[in-house]
């Protein structure tokens, strides 16, 4: 494994362990150039099946763990909200997506699923996230997203 700090091509492994759900391996490394020595984290999952996504412009591509993973971390950025916590929610959209779409997925789909989490989550995280995804053009928009998410935490 190449060192994310570095560069260099090899990494010794200190420590392997299942994750949580079963499904994926964490380790931990330690890059292999002594001038470096760097540790860090990798994750080892097994890949089933591509699936694809089907974008607003009708084009397809792979889907992507990273990221989806990376769009919930920049929403959740300077939250107190832990990689951990965010790394448990794509897990969980990733299965709930294969167990339901075997081999296309819109982008609608995987964006509103996105919301829905970020709503559970963090409420400022969800409105980060809506007002890229659903292209906020003006503060009236914005502000109209926020009162319809209070109204929904406070149950009215």
């Amino acid at each position: 494994m190449r060192c994310p700090y570095c560069g260099h091509d090899s990494s010794k492994v200190i420590e392997s362990r299942a994750g949580e759900d079963g499904s994926t391996i964490r380790r931990r490394r330690e890059c292999a150039n002594e001038a470096c020595g760097r540790r860090f984290t990798t994750y080892e999952r097994v890949e089933l099946r591509p699936l694809m996504v089907v974008k607003k412009d009708g084009k397809r591509e792979e889907f992507s763990y990273e990221k989806l993973y990376r769009g919930l971390i920049k929403a959740c950025e300077k939250r107190p909200i832990s990689a951990q916590q965010v790394g448990q929610v794509v897990e969980q959209m990733v299965q709930e997506l294969r167990l339901e779409y075997e081999q296309e997925v819109s982008s609608a789909v995987i964006g509103e699923r996105v919301m829905e989490a970020l709503r559970n989550l963090d409420g400022v995280a969800y409105v980060r996230f809506a007002s890229v995804y659903r292209e906020f053009r003006d503060v009236e928009t914005l502000a109209q997203e926020v009162l319809k998410l209070l109204r929904e935490s406070s149950g009215n």
